[in-house]
């Protein structure tokens, strides 16, 4: 069955990685997988990639399906509803993906490479020093295939790599750009199966995708690169492949690609700093062009009932559409000024003044405060959109500015790593005082006159764990641009002769 064919069933999918926060990204583009679906009588799909095993974190799989639902975005078919082509977990597919790689290499369509780290490294530092692109220089696709079966019958660690035609070229239609053709020449043989046995994006991509019946596979830009690969994949099993999409990639409004060092890009973020989701989506919704130009600022408001009357995909821009926050404040405030007072108030109270947030927050202020007047005096922090230390709160004593900025930013790095617990949060900023050369005692009041403005707070890291990891790096990140704008203070008078 070839999923692409006309009057096929339209099945489309999002496939996040549980690393981290949900990203503002996959909310993207599960809005425009699910417009897409809508519209035609299709399925939503949501699949879990959780094979990259040293950057999965466990938890992240909940908040992924928390923040789609907080939006609104439901699914069809998933890990947690399960449905006719389960599991929905890249990591209890393992079995699959191996006979795929087995019979690509009885195929003689991937081979085994036994390359140590060390080779691969080597290599990599001499295409650089001679301005070279990294490529595997395929020194194990000459093996014999009964050798190369022996070594791995004898227990050799290898991976299994794609062996891209010498010559030639692979051409794909993009759905928004036309034909897309790339020279083999620039085709790396790709890993598709790791020494761990779990397979790399491009193979888990292809073997779940036709699996998995997707018919279009509407993604970022980004894997435009990836395509190629993709489809001499399918090529090699003998499948159909399905229709490309590639939407522009969100940027900031340098043009750059969005990140966090410029923008919040958590969900978790947005939901705790009390936006509202139908502004959220209605934003999102405003990107890259699939709505009708708006006549005026009014008609920029509309309803997900909306995209699906009037999104349509062949109008949407390659230009990368701007992720403007002072957009989405906007918006923000138009939905809220919509509210009535009644829905206003419980918006407040479920956001802001949430009853299990007030919860947490209570038992840190109670044994700090003498009247309960001085609650918000000692807890205002928690409750505030953005704080700005001045220079006598964040400066510690024989420290430069310069240095307290080299501090902060490592101090922004060391805590997105890091486990969101009190004693993780310790051990990570204890480590990170001995690296840079400061007291522990300077870190931790750094840390606290960023995130609480203030010299004196509820315990520092029991307020962190309640005031979460997303609001927490952004009060930092506002901090060092806020720091990045200011002009420099001019030089000291030089004193008399």
């Amino acid at each position: 069955m070839n999923p692409a064919a006309a009057g096929a069933p339209i099945r489309v999918r999002i496939a996040p990685s549980p690393t981290g926060d949900p990203h503002v990204g996959t909310a993207y583009m599960a809005l425009l997988n699910l417009i897409y679906a809508r519209q035609r009588g299709g399925r939503f799909v949501l699949r879990i990639e959780d094979t990259d095993r040293a950057r999965f974190v466990a938890e992240s799989e909940q908040m992924i399906f928390d923040a789609l639902r907080w939006l609104g975005l439901e699914w069809d078919e998933g890990p947690d509803r399960g449905g006719p082509y389960a599991p929905y977990r890249q990591s209890e597919r393992t079995p699959l993906y191996q006979q795929a790689a087995a019979d690509l290499l009885a195929a003689g369509r991937a081979y085994r490479c036994f390359c140590t780290a060390e080779r691969l490294e080597s290599m990599r530092r001499a295409q650089a020093a001679a301005k070279l692109p990294p490529r595997y220089d395929r020194a194990c696709r000459s093996l014999p295939p009964a050798e190369a079966a022996a070594r791995a019958a004898a227990g050799e660690a290898f991976v299994v790599r794609l062996a891209v035609p010498l010559d030639g070229a692979t051409t794909f239609r993009d759905e928004l750009r036309g034909a897309i053709t790339f020279d083999h020449a620039n085709v790396d043989d790709q890993v598709l199966l790791k020494s761990d046995g779990f397979p790399t994006y491009h193979l888990a991509n292809v073997v779940d995708d036709h699996a998995m019946y997707i018919s279009d596979v509407i993604r970022a830009e980004e894997w435009i690169s990836s395509t190629p690969k993709h489809v001499l994949l399918y090529d090699a099993f003998g499948w159909p492949a399905p229709r490309f999409w590639h939407m522009p990639l969100l940027r900031n409004k340098d043009k750059s690609k969005i990140s966090k060092r410029k923008n919040p890009v958590s969900l978790i973020y947005y939901r705790q700093a009390g936006y509202l989701p139908a502004a959220m989506i209605n934003f999102l919704g405003l990107l890259g062009g699939g709505m009708p130009a708006a006549e005026d600022a009014a008609a920029e408001k509309f309803s997900f009932a909306d995209m699906l009357a009037r999104f349509q995909f062949d109008q949407i821009r390659l230009g990368g559409p701007v992720f403007d926050l002072e957009k989405l404040r906007w918006l923000n405030g138009l939905y809220l000024r919509a509210l009535t007072p009644e829905a206003f108030l419980e918006a407040v109270r479920a956001s802001v003044f949430g009853e299990a947030y007030l919860a947490r927050i209570a038992p840190l202020a109670q044994e700090r405060i003498e009247t309960l007047g001085q609650f918000f005096d000692l807890t205002d922090f928690f409750f505030l959109d953005a704080v700005v230390p001045p220079r006598e709160v964040f400066l510690p004593k024989k420290r430069t500015l310069e240095d307290t900025l080299r501090v902060a930013v490592a101090l922004t790095a060391a805590l997105e790593a890091a486990e969101w617990t009190p004693p993780a949060l310790e051990a990570a900023l204890r480590a990170l005082a001995q690296t840079q050369g400061w007291s522990a005692k300077e870190v931790f009041m750094l840390l606290r006159a960023l995130v609480t403005g203030k010299t004196a707070s509820p315990p520092l890291l029991e307020s962190l764990e309640v005031f979460g990891r997303a609001r927490t790096l952004d009060r930092l990140r506002r901090f060092l641009e806020i720091q990045a704008a200011r002009p420099a203070p001019p030089p000291a008078p030089r004193p008399a002769e």
